[in-house]
């Protein structure tokens, strides 16, 4: 099957235009709160990456946390994403930026208004597209050379899972590449006074620095079983782990 032959798994909402971008509903209850989760937590969602406070592990456990991440950035430096970047999920622009050293344009695509804001103010105009939109309704219009995503993957729900690599083969040119980063299931990453979920339990209780609770999917993947996950639908892909915070991969759709 080819990337044009790929199906709309389901389409949950109709496309609304609200204040100059696209938008949509949210197709259930966990999403919905996952998507005003991600809205309230704007403001304080660099001090997770940043290690600061309730993410604050220690001297030894943020260096570490830090040596992956500069893992992670040289993996994506040896990528090159180059050209016409698509950025899903862009949240509050830490990658976008980066994203931005390589491609001559992003267009970068996230469901809440909160976070484009700090992305704008993050990255600026030059070579940007920002879309709001519900991934799980959005649909291209065009394809690009590279899908990007990060911290993202996780979110989705397990039962959409096939449908949203779909949709990443819709996006691309043909020859076209993806490249994401994700968390390993570790306890480190995360807050303080948050607790994981079950290994076999894919939604997690997030709690804000007020203490305002939201229930958001939460799915954690290893290299292995992923990259055989892919491979059965079409994809060649490398898929790499750091010692204990990411996951991140690439590839491209195999052709015929």
């Amino acid at each position: 099957m080819g990337r044009a032959d790929l199906p709309v798994r389901r389409n949950f909402a109709a496309t609304i235009a609200t204040n100059g971008f696209m938008t949509t509903e949210a197709p259930d209850k966990i999403l919905a709160e996952q998507l005003a989760y991600y809205g309230a937590r704007a403001p304080e969602y660099d001090g997770w990456w940043l290690r600061h406070g309730r993410y604050d592990r220690g001297p030894a456990e943020n260096a570490q946390w830090f040596r992956e991440i500069a893992e992670v950035e040289s993996a994506l430096h040896a990528f090159k994403p180059a050209g016409q970047v698509l950025e899903l999920a862009c949240g509050t622009g830490l990658w976008t930026a980066k994203l931005l050293s390589f491609a001559d344009h992003v267009t970068a695509i996230d469901g809440s208004t909160e976070v484009l804001a700090i992305n704008a103010a993050r990255t600026g105009p030059t070579r940007m597209t920002r879309i709001r939109a519900d991934l799980f309704t959005w649909q291209p219009d065009r394809q690009f050379d590279v899908v990007f995503f990060a911290f993202w993957l996780s979110h989705v729900p397990p039962d959409l899972f096939e449908s949203f690599w779909q949709l990443v083969g819709r996006c691309l040119n043909p020859g076209g590449r993806f490249f994401f980063v994700d968390s390993r299931r570790t306890p480190l990453s995360t807050a303080v006074d948050h607790l994981l979920p079950e290994p076999e339990e894919t939604v997690m209780t997030r709690r804000l620095d007020n203490g305002r609770e939201f229930q958001v999917y939460k799915v954690f993947y290893e290299a292995g079983t992923l990259a055989d996950r892919l491979n059965a639908l079409g994809w060649d892909c490398s898929i790499c782990e750091t010692k204990t915070f990411f996951i991140h991969g690439q590839g491209s759709f195999r052709t015929a």
